[in-house]
């Protein structure tokens, strides 16, 4: 008994001693390990993909455990018409020809295209109660302009009407017999007007479709209920990349009912026309006042020819650019042709992140 308590107590002062020399240490807690982080990499898309959405996807990179986010680079597309001093279409330009600034410094252009690109078409008809007497033959004329632009093998249109409220009455399609059904069938004008509310609905229904957005007005240009202002609809315009054209449907109607061309313009009427011209002027596209059939269909028989003679441009913004969101100028100018007139958009919106 004695010999066992001297060999424990022995044993108990033997590890006194090493833990006081060092020899033995106390557990310590486990390092964490180091938390990976994803790596962004920007890949821009290709220069034949006309209009791509952007679409991040994440993918783990081979032999990591690091994520990759693939950021598609957006494209901004610049639809131009070149005509000379006598108003004919230049129609025999290339890339080089073209000379582009963006907000006063030069840009690359990646691509150059022509009209095989394929054409998002929305056509905005006033059937408010201020558009009466030269309805029907509105509609003829806009009929025969779907017949005429409409490639059914690339293109797509789609039909609003804006009264108080603004109907989709026909989607996308590439049936001009749908597209005449519907028009046809619009009820008799009635209500008040929100043009500016419908054309932002217009190109929210553009925005995310591949090709060339266009959005077609029949209209007086009259605006009495929106709750939008002119600067928001621009902004939703210039961020869909749509060109918008417009029939103004005054001196039509006005021709209709007095047999004299032009006539004294009240207020009002003064502030619908600047409205349309700032709309067209802005994205690249134009206005037109026939006062007859004949100028009507000539009205619908230009927009159809600008549109199969336009240069699409391709631009790419710079993907450090750190002003998402703002407007950004496009200046264009034609090198080999100094007495060339160029139509084109203003600008465009930093796309954000």
């Amino acid at each position: 008994m004695k010999t066992g308590l001297t060999i424990f107590f022995l044993l108990i002062t033997a590890l006194t001693a090493l833990a006081q020399s060092g020899r033995v240490k106390p557990a310590e807690s486990p390092t964490p390990s180091p938390v990976t982080r994803p790596t962004v990499v920007y890949i821009p898309t290709q220069p034949n993909a006309r209009y791509p959405t952007p679409n991040p996807t994440a993918t783990p990179a081979t032999g990591s455990e690091e994520e990759v986010l693939k950021v598609e680079s957006t494209l901004v597309p610049i639809p131009v018409s070149v005509v000379d001093a006598s108003g004919r279409s230049i129609t025999n330009l290339r890339l080089a020809d073209f000379e582009l600034k963006i907000d006063g410094r030069p840009a690359e252009i990646s691509d150059i295209a022509r009209s095989e690109t394929p054409i998002r078409l929305a056509m905005l008809f006033d059937n408010s109660s201020s558009v009466l007497i030269a309805r029907e033959f509105e509609k003829d004329a806009a009929v025969k302009f779907f017949r005429r632009v409409i490639r059914p093998e690339k293109d797509l249109a789609a039909l609003f009407s804006v009264s108080t409220i603004t109907r989709l009455e026909q989607r996308f399609t590439k049936d001009v017999f749908l597209l005449t059904q519907a028009i046809q069938a619009f009820p008799p004008p009635e209500g008040a007007t929100a043009l500016l509310d419908g054309i932002i609905d217009a190109a929210d229904y553009l925005r995310d479709a591949d090709g060339r957005r266009v959005v077609v007005i029949v209209s007086d240009g009259d605006d009495t209920v929106s709750d939008s202002t002119l600067e928001q609809t621009l902004r939703s315009l210039q961020f869909a990349n749509c060109q918008v054209y417009v029939v103004k449907t005054t001196d039509f109607e006005n021709y209709k009912r007095t047999g004299v061309r032009g006539g004294n313009a009240n207020i009002r009427q003064l502030a619908a026309e600047r409205r349309m011209i700032e709309l067209t002027s802005q994205t690249g596209g134009a206005v037109y006042s026939p006062i007859d059939e004949r100028e009507l269909e000539e009205a619908f028989r230009q927009i159809s020819a600008d549109l199969a003679q336009q240069y699409i441009l391709s631009y790419y913004p710079e993907k450090d650019d750190e002003r998402r969101g703002e407007f950004r100028q496009i200046s264009l100018a034609v090198k080999s042709k100094t007495n060339a007139t160029v139509r084109t958009r203003k600008g465009y919106y930093v796309p954000k992140k």
